[in-house]
Formats: C-alpha cells, structure tokens, sequence
C-alpha cells in the first residue's frame, strides 16, 4: 500500500503543534515531507532553547506517522534554527568556575567550553571516519576501498555513509533497494561482505536533500544507533566533505577511534586537508594518517607515468604535521570503472596492485588502532565563543 502525503498529514492532525495551532498538520513548524516507499521524513521547527522540551511532540508525530499504514520507518527532526539578528544563548560559568576554582583573570581570553564526546555503538568496536576538506578528492572510492581491504584482512566490516546531501555508496556497491525494518531497527544491507548504510537506500534517487543541521545530525544519529550493525570490529564512515555538522555531530555524539584524511596532491587540496585534520584535533579525534589520492597516472599501453597533480604533496604535508602517512592511490583507469559498475576494485581484482595498495593502507590503519598509538579515550568538543 502506497504512503501518500495526505495520509501523513491526516495522521499528525492527532499530533500536538509545538506553537498552539490546532495540530501538527495545520502548524507552520511542519517541513514539508518525504516519502520514499514507506519511508517518511520531515522536520518540526522551534528554537534551540525549546528543542529539549518539544521532545515529547517529536515522539508523538512520529508515533502518529508510525500506525499509518504502509509506513515502515519514520524520521522526525527537531530543527531548532535562531532567528537572525538574536542573541546568542548565554555562555556557560568557565570550566574553572564551575569547578570551585579561581576564574580567568579580569581581560583575560574566556576559557573555552567543552563537552563530553559521545558513546560508541552496540557491539563496534572501533569506528573511523574517512574524510577531506573538499569534494572530488575520491573520498567516497577511498572510503569503501579501505573498508574492502579490512574485510579482506579477515575483519568483520560495516561502512556508513554520512554524506546526506551526495550519498555515493549507493553507486560504488550497485545497491538501491530499501533496507528491511524490524520493530524501530533497520537491517544494513549487505555486498561483498560488508554490512552497508546509506541515506541513499532511504529516499529516491535524485532527491535533493535540502536539510538544515539539525536534521542532517537526526539522520546520522538514527544511522548509526538505529541499525542493526551486529558485532563489527571496525565501521568505516564516509564522511561529506568540509568540517560541518557532519563532521560535529559524528565527534560529539559518538566515540570515534580515529580519522583518516583523504587529499590529492595539488596545494589547493592540500591547505583543505590541513583544515580536516586541525578540525579533527580541535575535537580530540586521532588522525590516524593521510591518504595521497590521484597520486600519479600511469598509461595503460606505454607505461608512462605522469604527474597530473602533482606528487608527494600529501606525505610532506604529513610529515610536517607530524601524522603519519598512509601510502599513495593512483589515478588509475580501473578504479573508476570497477566503482561505476558497482564492484570497487577490491572486491573486483583483489590481486591488482591498486588492490593491494589499499590493502597497504588498510594494515596500517589497523595496526595505529590496535597498537594504542591513536588513543581511544572519548573525544572531547572544545568550542571557543
């Protein structure tokens, strides 16, 4: 039985407006909503000094939508967005103050506010982002190559893709069918070994996420805590690119093993990775390396090898951060080709160099998160205001 927007909107007429108006469904607040299969989504918008006490309406519309039938799943968004031109909320007392002790002298810089890192998921052990500072760097191919080679070493591996606004593992594992839901858990789908989640699986292909933070930091949440993912030794989250929400909500909500930074050779990617990987310390997640993406192409028929970006610019990059340097990917014809038609090279032709060059990286990764090298304690927001 097909969901249509009018059954939604019938269905939250029962649910309470955050607003007075006489129900969600004749409320401003309302976004407009998604369906994709049995999927809804949609937002409810307030402000951030309300959005903790608006909790019970969020679950009250999504239990509404929840009995209409035909609907498998429902997201529900709290959107708390300040109106331009107010004033921020008040800065909380200083660490020192709230701690009993003596407080920044009179003039002196305000100590900055921190907040816990989150917790981790149920029966994962480690998680790592793979990130850039900017799209087109091969983010995503690195992201599920990495994941590919962990499996391959004997690993049980899920990977997550958190790009919300262009999710690309739907493309790189040929999948597009809807994840099965069971009670309030989604089931992650399944290629090459690997359980995989996407917001892509969740709406239709094509559709434009126009999503504020809040809603891209709901969506990853329930990614996340509302999967089945099982017993994994590691989940490989692909990341957006940039320092954004995503990359936020992913510290602060959950406990994060590490970070490894994609980048091409060339200075303009270069000077966004270093953002990556200053954003990352900033919020006390290990990086745990720096790829070199599109390192160097090699011609197929002659052999000549040439440096289309550049070369090297990553493992100096590296080594003037003092973050170790992962290994080199090249620009390689067959790394496109196996990711458009849905079978990334390792999964393709495990025994090809690039195969097993990103098995290199992969040994390298595991080896920092199981030798103590990154750390693992809770990583810790600090935001200075």
């Amino acid at each position: 039985m097909a969901v249509t927007e009018d059954d939604v909107r019938r269905a939250l007429d029962a649910a309470p407006a955050p607003d007075g108006a006489p129900s969600l469904a004749q409320s401003p607040a309302l976004s407009p909503i998604s369906i994709s299969g049995g999927r809804v989504i949609f937002s409810i918008q307030t402000t951030p000094d309300r959005a903790a006490a608006l909790e019970p309406v969020r679950k009250a519309a999504e239990a509404a939508v929840r009995a209409v039938p035909g609907v498998t799943d429902v997201l529900v968004a709290l959107t708390a967005d300040r109106p331009a031109g107010s004033a921020p909320p008040p800065r909380p007392a200083s660490p020192m103050a709230a701690r009993g002790g003596r407080d920044a002298p009179s003039g002196a810089a305000p100590a900055p506010r921190q907040a816990s890192g989150g917790a981790g998921v149920p029966g994962v052990r480690h998680i790592i982002a793979v990130a850039s500072g900017k799209g087109g760097v091969g983010k995503s191919t690195t992201a599920a190559n990495l994941a590919l080679a962990f499996r391959a070493q004997g690993l049980r591996v899920g990977l997550m893709d958190a790009d919300v606004y262009g999710p690309s593992v739907p493309t790189l594992f040929g999948l597009h069918e809807k994840p099965e839901v069971e009670g309030k858990m989604m089931k992650p789908l399944e290629a090459h070994g690997l359980k995989i989640m996407s917001i892509g699986f969740l709406v239709e292909a094509g559709t434009a996420m126009i999503w504020r933070g809040p809603m891209v930091m709901s969506a990853l949440t329930q990614m996340l805590t509302e999967v089945s993912w099982g017993q994994l030794d590691v989940l490989v989250v692909d990341m957006p690119p940039g320092t954004g929400d995503a990359q936020l909500t992913m510290a602060q909500r959950v406990k994060l093993s590490g970070a490894v930074i994609v980048s091409t050779p060339q200075d303009l990617a270069l000077a966004d990775a270093r953002r990556g990987v200053a954003m990352f310390e900033r919020v006390d997640v290990p990086i745990l390396g720096i790829v070199e993406n599109m390192s160097y192409y090699c011609c197929p028929n002659c052999g000549h090898r040439a440096e289309v970006f550049g070369h090297g610019g990553a493992r100096a990059e590296a080594e003037r951060m003092k973050t170790p340097f992962l290994g080199e990917i090249p620009l390689a014809l067959e790394i496109r080709t196996t990711s458009d038609a849905g079978a990334p090279i390792v999964a393709k032709d495990p025994g090809s160099e690039h195969s097993k060059a990103y098995g290199r990286i992969a040994a390298a990764v595991w080896n920092r998160l199981t030798s103590g090298a990154p750390g693992r304690t809770a990583p810790r927001i600090v935001i200075e205001r």
